[in-house]
């Protein structure tokens, strides 16, 4: 016994540190199985809700860094609630809209339910069982960790830069102290997000996850007041006026300057937010008119002008406008524009959007 301890004390002197102690997590029962019409109807949802961004196959990163959905340690620790809250309620702040019809989105609470279930029966990893304690852990050392291996991807404020957004305060306060620390240990397959329990100690994975809990503290997230949607008179900006003359980007571009100095100056155009219409909701450049890039064009053209200006936005920043641009224009409309820098751009440029009443201080842009 003398003998294993000298083992491990000089092992710790030569190495710096020892990798993380493995955990053992009890599993639990699976989720109930989707009757046939539930899990084509979950399917399809997904393909025109979620492929655009998360991959057809589910595989991540098709667009806006979006994870991937059939990674083995999401499915594992994350169903149901750390996929259906964000898929209901999105990420404030993020790309990530909710896609619950009672913050404006498309899908009923049992739509979303169904979808997250049929995501986890795609593959059909066991459940694991998350303890309910909070993590403790030195925050002053997991901020020098952070700093050190995770800025490059998550960005210096965990804002996410070509990986999720870690210290969005929506996502910390739907997921438990343990889900965080399963994640840093195990990663993501499938991901670029490796497993730290290889090169961290237990107790360093306990500091990194303490960390991340404490940009937690004052969140105040206001309650959506959902605004009346415009109505088809309400399409055309400014309709009496002159049409503007912009200078596009690859001939299917304008730059944020350029459409603010057309709507500061009364221009007629359309403005077409290709959101999610739940965070068109909290925040939306004004004038715009909510058509969620899943919709279903041949249903709208009969609608739109196509002697003025249409220009289309989004935060990814272009994946979802240019999808329904792309659409737009092979109907004729070569009247279809992309804003370049979309909504994340326009508001970092300092241009005005129109919030929610209760959300005065929060900046959302997502699909």
């Amino acid at each position: 016994m003398i003998y294993r301890i000298i083992i491990l004390v000089v092992s710790v002197l030569l190495c710096g540190h020892l990798k993380a102690v493995d955990y053992e997590y009890k599993t639990i029962t699976a989720p109930r199985v989707l009757t046939t019409e539930q899990a084509d109807k979950a399917a399809e949802n997904y393909q025109k809700y979620c492929a655009l961004c998360h991959g057809k196959d589910r595989e991540g990163y098709a667009n806006d860094h979006a994870p991937s959905l059939k990674s083995k340690q999401l499915l594992q620790s994350g169903v149901p609630h750390s996929i259906l809250r964000p898929l209901s309620y999105g990420r404030v702040g993020t790309a990530m809209a909710g896609y619950l019809d009672e913050v404006g989105g498309p899908l009923t609470m049992d739509e979303t339910w169904d979808l997250t279930y049929w995501l986890f029966w795609q593959e059909s990893y066991d459940r694991l069982q998350f303890t309910e304690q909070p993590v403790i852990g030195n925050i002053t050392k997991g901020t020098e960790l952070y700093a050190k291996h995770c800025i490059e991807c998550h960005g210096k404020n965990g804002e996410g830069v070509n990986a999720p957004a870690l210290t969005n305060p929506s996502a910390l306060a739907h997921n438990k102290d343990e889900f965080l620390r399963f994640t840093i240990r195990e990663g993501r397959d499938g991901t670029p997000m490796q497993a730290w329990k290889n090169l961290l100690t237990s107790a360093e994975v306990d500091n990194l996850t303490a960390f991340l809990r404490s940009k937690a503290d004052s969140w105040d997230d206001g309650k959506t007041v959902l605004r009346a949607m415009p109505t088809k008179d309400q399409y055309i900006l400014n309709p009496d006026s002159e049409d503007p003359n912009f200078e596009l980007k690859d001939n299917k571009y304008v730059m944020a300057a350029d459409l603010h100095a057309a709507l500061r100056a009364g221009k007629r155009l359309m403005l077409m937010d290709t959101r999610v219409p739940s965070v068109w909701q909290r925040a939306h450049i004004k004038g715009a008119i909510p058509m969620p890039y899943y919709t279903d064009v041949d249903d709208i053209v009969s609608e739109l002008p196509k002697d003025v200006a249409i220009v289309a936005y989004c935060s990814c920043p272009r994946a979802a406008a240019d999808y329904l641009v792309n659409q737009l224009r092979d109907r004729g409309f070569k009247n279809a524009i992309t804003l370049y820098e979309g909504i994340f751009g326009w508001m970092n440029f300092g241009f005005p959007v129109m919030r929610a009443e209760g959300l005065e201080n929060n900046m959302t842009s997502q699909h």
